[in-house]
Formats: C-alpha cells, sequence, structure tokens
C-alpha cells in the first residue's frame, strides 16, 4: 500500500464539496487523516471567491494513473468541467502532491506535485499534518520546509469545520 497525499480545494458551495471529497476518499480508501481547513485568496486570478484547502493523506494499491483518474472523476462528479480555464472558480480541486516517495513523471503526472514548495495553502497543512515526513527531492521536512517559507507570500487562516459531526478544523489567530 502506497501513501498518497492530496490537496483538497474549493471556492463554490465550499463545505458542501470538501464534504463530498473527503465522503468519496472514505467511501473508497477509508478514512483519511486530514489537515485542518484553510480560507486563502485565490492564487493566479483576481476575479474569484475564496477557497477553503486542505490536505488528506490515505493508503491505496493504486496505480499514481489510476488515482489521478480518480481524482479527476470525484471532480467532474461535482461539477467541475472540463473546459474550465485552469485559473477560475472551482467546484473541487483534488490534486496528488505525493505518491510513496515517487520522483518524476509518473503515468503522466509530475511527483511530486511542486505546489508544495511554493504555495502557502499546500505547504502549511502538510507541515501540520505531517510535519516529520520529508519532500522527496527537497529533503527537509516539510515542518522545515514551512519554518523556511516567506510569510508574506500569501494570507490564509484556519476556519471552522465539521465533517460527518466531529469538527476536523478550529479557527484561531490568522497565520
Amino acid at each position: 500500500m502506497k501513501q498518497v497525499t492530496v490537496s483538497i480545494g474549493s471556492n463554490i458551495e465550499r463545505e458542501r464539496h470538501i464534504r463530498a471529497c473527503l465522503d468519496a476518499l472514505q467511501a473508497n480508501f477509508g478514512t483519511p487523516d486530514v489537515s485542518r481547513v484553510f480560507e486563502s485568496e485565490p492564487v493566479g486570478f483576481e476575479d474569484g471567491r475564496n477557497f477553503y484547502n486542505l490536505i488528506a493523506v490515505f493508503h491505496t494499491a493504486l496505480s499514481v494513473g489510476q488515482l489521478q483518474s480518480w481524482c479527476k472523476q470525484l471532480e467532474y462528479a461535482n461539477g467541475r468541467r472540463k473546459d474550465s480555464p485552469k485559473f477560475s472558480p472551482r467546484t473541487l480541486d483534488i490534486d496528488l502532491l505525493t505518491v510513496d516517495g515517487l520522483i518524476g513523471n509518473v503515468d503522466g503526472v509530475t511527483l511530486p506535485r511542486d505546489e508544495i514548495t511554493f504555495h502557502a495553502f499546500v505547504l502549511l497543512p502538510m507541515a501540520e499534518l505531517i510535519p516529520e515526513q520529508r519532500h522527496p527531492l527537497d529533503g527537509r521536512t516539510y515542518a522545515e520546509m514551512w519554518a523556511d517559507f516567506p510569510r508574506t507570500s500569501q494570507r490564509l487562516w484556519p476556519v471552522d469545520f465539521t465533517w460527518q459531526g466531529r469538527q476536523i478544523s478550529h479557527a484561531d489567530t490568522p497565520e
């Protein structure tokens, strides 16, 4: 079984789509470990609502290609359009970040995903959820990477969020 890390984001009916994604992960792979949920401003486009973002970790025997296909099908099942522009509002965005320690182009997917190193909304949840794990290319732990991350690059803050009747995220002071 391979450990898989995915980023999950939504800025259209955020709560509904994040919960639907977590439900689908649980139904297909068992209950995932999840980070807090963070609200952040959209990156790459100005005309958009704030996103909710989090990280989930689970285990599977599926290949990288099968996982990528599963993620895309889940996005489409939640209303994401295949023809939507890259920088546009999203019902659901689920991206493979890491699959075990795989490096390079695997089944058409670049691993580890480069967003880990330059988006706070990806790195901070990883640093909180799996702080001692090491980035496959960089070699530093995610906690070390977050400690060195420039805080002015993107504003994000944790929010209160419930899933299946339990609070998985608590708001506190802005990051």
